[in-house]
């Protein structure tokens, strides 16, 4: 594990320039950085000469919410997670919905120090099943979060990824190898809109889709924030979801969530529950399976069926489970299809609650 007495420890994917900068190798930023600059994220800069983490073992704050806020609805339902970040991020998005934390660009956000033995405590005596690396990206404080996904994986607590899957292919491998679950925002399916809104590209996030499916035993779900007039066409939704069958499987489930005017596009409209039930409607007829609404009040469009016999196998009030239709194997108990996804003998009891935690109640 890396040091975790100090809030800033070396990383490392980095190497340095002919011209006296360093390089930073973790994203397909490549941010080339001066002495005492920082990168695009704000919490990996050049400090002698090297590229370190200033936020290891600092965080945002903690919380216990469900799992199917993250969201994940083949994961472990029903159960709590205790969900932390940090500050920074190394998307641009203008559209963020969670710009007080991911654009912060001051340290003070950040709490008191918590080493990762004692994040995976707390998710312990607390009775989480997971631990969820969130509200920003977690690939941008990798080693941190790989810190806490070790210690969580001693203590039998799983790790949940929620990113926006913009990291280059080495860090990549280390970064999943010690992830049990993610869900990967897929903002759009046109590299225009990645790099006009995101500053960024489409195809590094299609990279890493392909590699979590194919080349690990990561759940994955897949997210996408349809913005009015932006990534919400037929054509594009079309297109989107058809890869999604032919690269990833029918299997991988969607999300469509309406976006609410925020950060740097407040003059464009929310959202209307329309968009997100064509969105639905098209995946579906797609052949993905398993799609989902999110943002909004739609009990038929947040539950789960068979995709065989159509049976409802999880029914969902927002965040509480209302059903339950599967066995003990995760099947249909209609027509004893499987369904695909990570689920326990029987669902958790969660159901919307967020509670706030204080790290230092579980100290010794």
């Amino acid at each position: 594990m890396s040091d975790q007495s100090n809030t800033v420890v070396q990383t490392q994917y980095w190497h340095r320039l002919d011209d006296g900068r360093v390089q930073c190798d973790l994203c397909p930023r490549y941010c080339k950085m001066h002495e005492g600059q920082q990168g695009l994220c704000f919490i990996r800069a050049n400090q002698n000469n090297a590229v370190v983490l200033t936020s290891y073992g600092r965080s945002s704050g903690y919380c216990i919410d469900p799992i199917e806020k993250k969201p994940l609805n083949h994961f472990l339902p029903g159960s709590p997670v205790l969900s932390f970040g940090t500050a920074g991020c190394n998307l641009a998005c203008k559209f963020c919905q969670n710009w007080d934390m991911s654009k912060a660009r001051e340290m003070d956000i950040l709490a008191d120090h918590a080493p990762p033995a004692l994040i995976a405590k707390a998710a312990k005596d607390s009775g989480c099943a997971s631990v969820a690396y969130t509200y920003n990206d977690p690939v941008i404080f990798l080693e941190y979060a790989v810190d806490t996904a070790v210690a969580c994986r001693e203590l039998g607590i799983k790790s949940v990824a929620v990113t926006a899957g913009y990291i280059c292919d080495e860090p990549r491998q280390r970064f999943f190898e010690h992830m049990d679950a993610v869900n990967v925002d897929l903002k759009a399916f046109t590299d225009e809109f990645y790099f006009k809104l995101c500053g960024a590209h489409l195809q590094p996030v299609l990279d890493t889709l392909r590699y979590i499916k194919h080349q690990t035993q990561v759940w994955l779900e897949l997210t996408t924030l349809l913005i009015p007039g932006h990534n919400d066409s037929d054509a594009e939704l079309q297109a989107m979801t058809k890869w999604v069958v032919n690269e990833l499987g029918p299997d991988v489930p969607m999300h469509f969530t309406a976006f609410h005017p925020d950060w740097k596009m407040r003059n464009v409209p929310a959202t209307p529950i329309e968009t997100l039930t064509r969105a639905r409607e098209i995946a579906l007829n797609n052949g993905v399976r398993y799609v989902y609404t999110g943002n909004v009040h739609d009990l038929i469009g947040q539950s789960t069926y068979c995709h065989r016999c159509g049976q409802s196998l999880i029914g969902r009030d927002w965040y509480r489970l209302s059903e339950w239709h599967l066995d003990q194997h995760g099947r249909c108990d209609h027509c004893g299809t499987r369904c695909a996804g990570v689920f326990m003998a029987q669902p958790g009891d969660w159901g919307a609650r967020r509670r706030p935690l204080r790290l230092a109640d579980y100290a010794e």
